[in-house]
């Protein structure tokens, strides 16, 4: 039975490292009403608090406005508004923006909330046909972690194009 015990350490350790082989992929997940959504943390230059934003005159509607972080203007854009999750922007406690570096400029995307950094393996994500309908070209995919969850995962590049 002692031998039994000693190799269950050994085994863990094995399958541990054999995991650690597999490719994985870092997602921020985040929260718009009541979805999920995720991109490649990589992508993320901070994480802030939401600042003072300052409305823009005859702005898109998804534009929220534009706040000075550490004296650089960020133009804000509510994702909630662009996916057409909902209508009005409201700013919680919880509320945070998302930097970004878009191809000429830092954008700041607002977001309900930060939830937690997913290690994804290819296996985990799905591609965007899952969803079936439409394709729209900032969905990447589908991500479907070990907890249960699912995730829609965000190409950035198509929203800085429009």
């Amino acid at each position: 039975m002692n031998r039994a015990m000693a190799r269950r350490p050994e085994a863990r350790g094995a399958l541990q490292r054999a995991d650690d082989l597999e490719t994985r992929t870092e997602y921020l997940a985040f929260l718009l009403g009541s979805e999920a959504y995720a991109v490649q943390i990589g992508s993320i230059a901070e994480i802030l608090k939401p600042l003072p934003i300052t409305e823009v005159p005859r702005a898109r509607p998804s534009v929220v406005g534009v706040m000075s972080v550490r004296g650089r203007l960020v133009t804000v854009l509510d994702l909630k508004r662009r996916f057409r999750v909902a209508d009005t922007t409201e700013i919680e406690r919880t509320s945070r923006i998302l930097l970004v570096d878009a191809p000429d400029e830092t954008i700041g995307l607002l977001v309900d909330e930060v939830l937690q950094v997913y290690r994804l393996t290819e296996a985990e994500v799905e591609p965007p046909t899952a969803l079936g309908g439409e394709q729209l070209a900032y969905v990447a995919g589908v991500g479907r972690p070990s907890d249960g969850s699912v995730l829609l995962l965000l190409n950035l590049q198509p929203l800085f194009a429009e």
